[in-house]
């Protein structure tokens, strides 16, 4: 399991490269250049599901539960749209365009840059 930093940072990777790739305007995921679409969503999955283990809520202050808590179902809700990417037999730039603009994948982006920022000011001491 990678650790809490570097599951937030291949989230992030991902959606970066998954809007370059909404860009392309591509019909079909076969050829072109650089990463492969599927392998990059399916990396992003496994992502959300190692970040699952850092929402613990026992780890975390009496203030910070009630966040993790739904931060932690905002997770389940985009991994679920990622797979349901995943299912399609061909990934298009519309197909991708469509996921990035999904509330569940933009809403969890939010919440990681919220914890990422709030957990740097914990190990900070304030």
């Amino acid at each position: 399991m990678a650790d809490l930093d570097a599951c937030i940072d291949l989230i992030e990777s991902s959606y970066e490269y998954m809007l370059a790739y909404a860009a392309q305007g591509r019909d079909n995921e076969a050829g072109g250049t650089g990463p492969s679409i599927r392998a990059t969503l399916e990396n992003l999955s496994a992502a959300l599901g190692d970040i699952t283990s850092y929402f613990d809520l026992d780890d975390y202050s009496e203030a910070m539960r009630p966040f993790f808590a739904f931060a932690g179902q905002d997770v389940v809700r985009a991994r679920a749209a990622v797979n349901f990417a995943l299912a399609a037999p061909n990934i298009s730039s519309q197909l991708v365009d469509n996921l990035n603009a999904s509330m569940h994948l933009r809403t969890l982006l939010t919440d990681l840059f919220l914890i990422d920022e709030a957990l740097k000011a914990v190990k900070r001491g304030g």
